[in-house]
């Protein structure tokens, strides 16, 4: 790929062809809509397949690729502005006259948007469910909920993921146990006297294992984004991920959206780290027994493949005692995730209340037993 300019000649816009405001996506449906007048342009839809990518070619063909420039110049034909995006963004409003635009990425990004999911879920949805959460929350402090509610600033953003594909094959080796019962004897007090009696003992019977397990592990995702934090957006899953659509500018119209800052290598890491647990499960399903050991696990990653997605997500955040706390919404479900504070006071008198029930039962079980 040859170094461009860091100007962009032909971002997209999406005049209203009645009275040439700007048309944005309406969530849940297949238009675009004109906020002044209510006019629709349908979009068009384009029935063709979405194919992962080679991985191991891909990493191959940037490693011969040059550097490509990060920041995006936009000259606004509404208002004659001249402005930049932020590094990682492509799509978003111009901030003299709020028109829409969507920045073509060819320039900015070796890897190219193939699929994405509209937004389903309306502004107004998210904020409802953002206030249900709210009321939800354990343990926060009394001044929160009215204080969130008044702060808080629904953003929709299309955020970047990749997607991972792979054939995998581990060998290993550990141990089996399988558990089996023995009688021993132990002493103990009865009556003022020592007596000794019997009992079953569980034991361990440990013998070596050593074996091969495969798995294919389809779509696993991971966060291509840097601006939200991991932890809270993985708790967005699942997506339905089936029902993806082929890469289309018009539905980013009236949305922000992020280009990827996690780069594909960075990303295949984070995917072996959530393929690991399954496949640890698988071996010690193969070893079998009651109990297993895993020494030694060698995973080797046949075919490897990936696509580059856009996924909605309502975000915002809040301010509360001079620290901010984020939340999302996902914009397929209305599921929502985020930070929150606690209220220690809160959780203190939960603890001594729950001190005094468990005091109160024992009492009144002795109380019980002595009558």
């Amino acid at each position: 790929m040859q170094q461009e300019s860091d100007s962009n000649p032909d971002p997209r816009r999406f005049p209203c062809a009645q009275c040439g405001a700007s048309l944005e996506y309406a969530p849940g449906t297949e238009v675009q809509r004109c906020t002044y007048c209510g006019h629709e342009n349908r979009i068009a839809v384009v029935a063709v397949p979405i194919e992962e990518q080679d991985f191991r070619q891909t990493l191959r063909d940037l490693a011969n690729t040059a550097t490509i420039h990060d920041s995006i110049s936009i000259h606004c034909d509404s208002c004659g502005a001249s402005y930049s995006f932020d590094a990682a963004a492509h799509a978003g409003e111009c901030p003299f006259c709020g028109a829409p635009v969507v920045a073509k990425t060819e320039r900015y990004r070796q890897l190219q948007v193939q699929a994405l999911l509209p937004f389903k879920i309306e502004r107004e949805q998210a904020r409802a469910a953002f206030h249900r959460w709210l009321g939800g929350l354990w343990f926060a402090p009394g001044k929160l909920k009215d204080h969130a509610r008044n702060d808080a600033r629904l953003t929709g953003m299309y955020v970047p993921y990749w997607t991972y594909d792979a054939d995998t094959t581990t060998r290993y080796q550990g141990e089996r146990g399988d558990n089996y019962q023995v009688q021993e004897s132990y002493r103990a007090m009865e009556d003022g006297q020592e007596v000794v009696r019997t009992r079953l003992a569980t034991k361990i019977r440990w013998t070596p294992a050593a074996g091969v397990v495969s798995r294919f592990f389809d779509d696993v995702l991971v966060l291509a984004s840097r601006s939200l934090p991991r932890e809270v957006t993985e708790r967005l899953e699942p997506w339905d991920l089936a029902k993806l659509l082929p890469y289309r500018e018009e539905y980013l119209s009236g949305f922000r959206s992020e280009m990827y800052q996690v780069e594909l290598e960075q990303g295949f890491e984070r995917a072996r780290e959530i393929m690991a647990p399954t496949i640890q499960r698988d071996i010690q399903h193969d070893i079998g027994g009651d109990h297993q050991r895993i020494h030694a696990a060698d995973t080797r990653y046949g075919e490897i493949r990936f696509k580059h997605i856009l996924l909605p997500i309502w975000m915002s955040a809040f301010r509360f005692r001079d620290r901010v706390y984020r939340f999302v919404v996902n914009g397929r479900s209305g599921e929502v995730q985020g930070e929150r504070p606690y209220s220690s006071w809160k959780i203190a008198f939960a603890v001594i209340l729950g001190l005094l029930l468990i005091g109160g039962g024992i009492a009144v079980w002795r109380a019980r037993q002595g009558g």
